[in-house]
């Protein structure tokens, strides 16, 4: 199975905080430098940032695991140092027959080429009612979007891209003073929620917009992208004293608690 983890913009990740560079996935940039486009009854407009926090995704990750307890343990025992992270683990795979890509590849076995002179965007789709309920395109209006996805990545402009399933099959973890909690889905500020991502390469904004604007979305009435602007990773070379000892204790913590509830589990018989 394959899961979506977004992780949930705070005030840390808007000021431009990093997190360490072995947290896995892709970094996006404070929404200062982000745009909304709203279409509405077939016309386009624009809404520069910054954006609240907590409609923010500050980055993501692909990853496979055999189930959802599966990711969430994997996520759960992640380095980090920010007590006020927060993830969102989603279901990969949109509605109908729509075919992710990435560095693997398309269905068509076409491999995205990066091109390090160009600058790397990514398109979110923001949820609405259909989408969160997992509505099905009809087929004909999937087979536009797979040939419009194959085609951007053998123009060189197409890295990435993926549906998500509705939240309610997700899971929130949080992590608070190095002690994290899970909340199931589903979740109820659908404004709030992703259902979809490309990721481009292009050299301005502006081409990343023009791009979002022109592609043949499964929805026929009003949308909302966010158009953000990935960072390459920094990588912390050297963990100071505090960073060290902070992960040292969340994993002596979460090794307990897992011990706590296997000896639990057994107690039961189970």
């Amino acid at each position: 199975m394959e899961f979506m983890v977004l992780r949930r913009a705070n005030q840390s990740t808007e000021r431009g905080i990093q997190p360490p560079a072995l947290e896995p996935g892709t970094f996006l940039r404070p929404s200062a430098q982000a745009v909304r486009l709203l279409r509405r009854e077939g016309a386009w407009s624009e809404v520069r940032g910054p954006f609240s926090p907590k409609e923010l995704v500050a980055g993501f990750v692909l990853l496979e695991a055999e189930s959802r307890e599966d990711i969430i343990e994997q996520v759960r025992w992640w380095p980090l140092f920010d007590s006020g992270a927060v993830y969102e683990i989603r279901d990969a795979g949109c509605p109908g027959n729509c075919v992710g890509f990435d560095e693997r590849g398309t269905a068509a076995g076409t491999i995205p080429q990066r091109k390090e002179t160009l600058t790397r965007y990514v398109v979110f789709l923001r949820s609405d009612a259909d989408s969160e309920s997992d509505a099905e395109p009809p087929p004909e209006v999937i087979d536009v979007m797979n040939q419009h996805n194959e085609a951007g990545v053998q123009q060189g402009v197409l890295l990435a891209g993926e549906g998500l399933k509705g939240t309610a099959s997700s899971a929130r973890v949080h992590y608070a003073n190095s002690k994290t909690s899970v909340v199931d889905g589903p979740f109820t500020e659908v404004k709030e929620l992703i259902a979809g991502y490309w990721m481009l390469q292009a050299a301005t904004v502006e081409e990343a917009i023009a791009w979002a604007k022109a592609y043949p979305y499964p929805q026929p009435g009003d949308i909302t992208l966010e158009v953000r602007e990935a960072c390459e990773r920094v990588a912390h070379t050297e963990f100071t004293p505090e960073m060290v000892a902070a992960e040292a204790r969340m994993r002596a913590e979460l090794l307990e608690a897992g011990l706590r509830n296997a000896f639990s589990k057994a107690a039961r018989g189970g």
